[in-house]
């Protein structure tokens, strides 16, 4: 999925990005995430895609965490 952004405006190093196209949702992110040279009124796409392998990566570390809590009983 990609969303199509307006940099709204910046304000203590964190950009406001309006999504397009009715730009009634705010995004707020680190203004040193956006490209270099990112300014106010600036179109810019957010993509955003699910990562599986890491995804199944967490639910083992989290499974094996709770098996050592449960084994400490």
């Amino acid at each position: 999925m990609t969303l199509k952004t307006t940099l709204d405006r910046i304000e203590n190093k964190i950009a406001v990005l309006l999504v397009r196209p009715e730009e009634t949702t705010k995004i707020s992110i680190p203004l040193s995430l956006l490209p270099k040279g990112s300014k106010e009124g600036d179109i810019l796409n957010i993509d955003i895609t699910k990562d599986m392998q890491e995804t199944e990566y967490a639910k083992e570390r989290v499974s094996s965490l709770l098996d050592k809590l449960k084994n400490k009983k």
